[in-house]
């Protein structure tokens, strides 16, 4: 899938857009097999990722950014996500988490990106893609990466093992996946679709594929008990108390857990039974024959 739009920054110095200064150039020479001038290279800045919740409702755990830049240290630039050799075009030099003062995420703490120094190599191939970065043609990126840990905000459980359903507000809380523990870093990518609200980061779980569909499955399969569970209790709640509104008792059963649920639904079924207590099949034919001449005789 689309990873998170972030938005490219150039890094000027006196002379030519993006020829970086000596510390600059000292961090890039840790990467060219040949020491480079400041003259061949070209430098710019990038929003690598955050801790915002992101349209998928995922996001990454704030602590886990500094991890991942480490991560994305000598990690190469390429076109949407496309792994080849061929498709290479920069390379991250230096990372840096940045906090926004006064900015609060989805999820309530304090906002921050990862920032990255990329660079690339001022040759005839690469004119084009440096003046789109410069006209501001080229000017988003994602990354892809794995973790170690993708959890529920609501209750801590592995995603998709719970109930909770990403995007929904559980007691004032937005559900959504912390992504924890980041593992690998495979690449970053320009990509073409300019808008972050389209797009959430390329992620890569580190349960495989086949683990992953089993936890889906019984996860699907939770969740439909639960609602089902919660509808019962809706339901023995209204025949035992006419005078709330269903959607109240409806409303109630959904911020209930299974335990109370369970408890409340053994306790409902209980006043149902003596209030709506089951009519006997046998009866008095003679007192029957009063009142129904089509009695059923057993």
């Amino acid at each position: 899938k689309r990873g998170v739009s972030v938005e490219i920054q150039k890094e000027r110095s006196e002379r030519a857009a993006g020829t970086p200064a000596a510390e600059e150039l000292a961090y890039i020479n840790q990467y060219a097999k040949t020491p480079l001038e400041a003259e061949q290279v070209y430098a710019f800045a990038v929003r690598l990722c955050d801790n915002e919740v992101d349209r998928d409702y995922e996001r990454f755990e704030t602590a886990g950014l500094k991890r991942l830049g480490e991560l994305f240290l000598g990690k190469s630039g390429i076109f949407d996500h496309q792994w080849s050799a061929r498709g290479q075009t920069a390379r991250i030099y230096r990372t840096e988490v940045v906090a926004e003062p006064g900015r609060i995420t989805a999820a309530g703490d304090g906002y921050c990106y990862l920032k990255g120094w990329a660079y690339l190599l001022r040759t005839e191939a690469n004119a084009q893609l440096i003046a789109q970065i410069e006209g501001g043609i080229t000017k988003e990126v994602s990354v892809g990466c794995s973790v170690a840990q993708s959890v529920c905000s609501v209750c801590g459980a592995p995603a998709g093992t719970c109930h909770h359903v990403k995007g929904e507000v559980y007691d004032g809380r937005l559900c959504f996946t912390e992504l924890r523990e980041p593992a690998d870093a495979y690449e970053w990518s320009f990509v073409a679709v300019p808008a972050q609200r389209d797009a959430g980061v390329l992620k890569r779980y580190g349960a495989p594929d086949r683990e992953r569909v089993q936890l889906e499955r019984e996860a699907a399969l939770g969740r439909r008990y639960m609602k089902e569970l919660r509808r019962e209790v809706a339901r023995l709640a209204m025949l035992t108390d006419e005078t709330v509104p269903g959607e109240v008792w409806a409303g109630v059963a959904e911020k209930l857990e299974e335990p109370e649920l369970l408890a409340l639904k053994s306790a409902y079924e209980r006043q149902a039974a003596r209030r709506f207590p089951p009519r006997p099949q046998l009866r008095d034919t003679a007192a029957a024959a009063d009142e129904d001449e089509t009695v059923f005789l057993v």
